[in-house]
């Protein structure tokens, strides 16, 4: 027997009147960043001991200043969908809830933008 209204069974929603979007998004970029971790973990290793000259030629491959950039990216959007979910789940105040919300978005954005123009810059050798 299910618990699910006539409508939301045609709509295929459950209560809280959305699908599970955040569920999958969370899941996917999770296994999106695992090789992405690896590869990091890989480039990281390489720079340990090298001179700054070193660093930039290494960075300044395309190959790894994709990857750098696709891991960054894909982290921080995990951290700001986990983070997202949390503000939402246990912050009751609504006025609280949008501040934190605006937060989360703003500070993602910015961790995301600094670090990507730091990978630019190394890139470009700018």
């Amino acid at each position: 027997m299910s618990m699910r209204t006539p409508l939301g069974r045609v709509r295929g929603l459950g209560s809280a009147k959305s699908g599970t979007e955040h569920f999958w998004l969370q899941r996917v970029t999770s296994v999106a960043s695992l090789p992405l971790t690896a590869g990091f973990i890989v480039i990281v290793a390489m720079l340990v001991g090298r001179n700054h000259a070193a660093t930039v030629q290494i960075l300044g491959s395309p190959f790894v200043a994709l990857t750098m950039i696709l891991f960054i990216l894909t982290i921080v959007y995990h951290m700001w969908l986990g983070m997202q979910i949390i503000i939402e789940d246990y912050v009751n105040e609504q006025l609280l809830k949008a501040i934190f919300a605006m937060s989360n978005t703003f500070f993602s954005f910015i961790i995301a933008l600094a670090s990507i123009f730091a990978i630019l810059k190394l890139s470009f050798g700018v």
